[in-house]
């Protein structure tokens, strides 16, 4: 997606996909970090951004989902926690029955100052979360993380040791950060953790101003790059073959040979 600064064009865009993906036989629809809006003019955003009860792109997520009979993994929105000052970036997994079945609050937050002038700081406007969460789905168990989460590989390590099969990846990568870490990063979660990883983007130039790096892939438990959508907006569909995680821990059983390594000694 690219997704704008008016929450109902892109709501009425994710239930345009819903329909499309539905009506060609997807299971699971996978949408980018900030599907409902993306605007870095903090004010106007402030505007658009409601609690889960009122958020039209998570109500429209909904009965998209049981409209259609299909899953819909929504890689984030801008959620208002009440009683809290911080908004929270968070994934929701809809069932096909238009049912919330897992929500999770992005953990690590990008504050970060870049060699383009660029600067970030997502902790000014967000609360992080605290607990990671995995949810069962057609797709067998699936660990939820956000965009800047990519590069904390324990996370992805707890997922995988706690049986999941499927990692999701929702972001809107900036572009000199995603060419260079976006490819390799993913390939390395799923190789180090036999699973499939799936990463929505945002992709283009947005209506803010701001310039997203795209290339939403997905990648299989060895490693492999089964779809790639470059810079493209729009749908781009991929088997998942649950098999191959068994495969890819039967070649190299990374699982089973992991150490948690609680303490490191020094010599000096």
């Amino acid at each position: 997606m690219c997704s704008g600064i008016d929450p109902a064009r892109n709501a009425e865009q994710l239930r345009h996909y819903a329909r499309q993906a539905s009506a060609s036989g997807a299971t699971i629809l996978f949408t980018p970090e900030m599907t409902g809006l993306v605007d870095r003019d903090r004010n106007r955003a402030a505007q658009n951004i409601a609690a889960e009860e009122q958020d039209q792109t998570l109500a429209a997520a909904c009965e998209a989902a049981a409209e259609c009979g299909i899953w819909i993994s929504l890689g984030s929105l801008a959620i208002r926690d009440y009683g809290r000052e911080r908004l929270r970036n968070r994934s929701f997994l809809i069932n096909a029955r238009g049912e919330i079945v897992a929500r999770y609050d992005k953990m690590h937050l990008f504050d970060v100052d870049l060699p383009t002038g660029e600067s970030w700081r997502e902790s000014s406007a967000y609360e992080g979360g605290v607990l990671p969460m995995m949810a069962d789905s057609p797709l067998g168990l699936i660990g939820l993380s956000i965009c800047y989460d990519i590069r904390f590989p324990a996370l992805y390590q707890a997922y995988s040791g706690a049986g999941a099969s499927l990692l999701t990846v929702p972001a809107a990568f900036t572009v000199p950060t995603g060419k260079d870490h976006w490819h390799c990063l993913l390939r390395a979660r799923a190789i180090e953790n036999a699973c499939w990883v799936i990463g929505a983007a945002q992709c283009g130039q947005h209506e803010d101003g701001r310039t997203t790096f795209g290339h939403s892939l997905v990648i299989d438990p060895w490693g492999n790059l089964v779809l790639d959508m470059k810079e493209g907006i729009g749908l781009g569909f991929a088997e998942i073959d649950l098999a191959l995680v068994d495969q890819a821990r039967g070649r190299v059983p990374v699982l089973a040979h992991r150490k948690v390594i609680h303490k490191v000694n020094s010599s000096s």
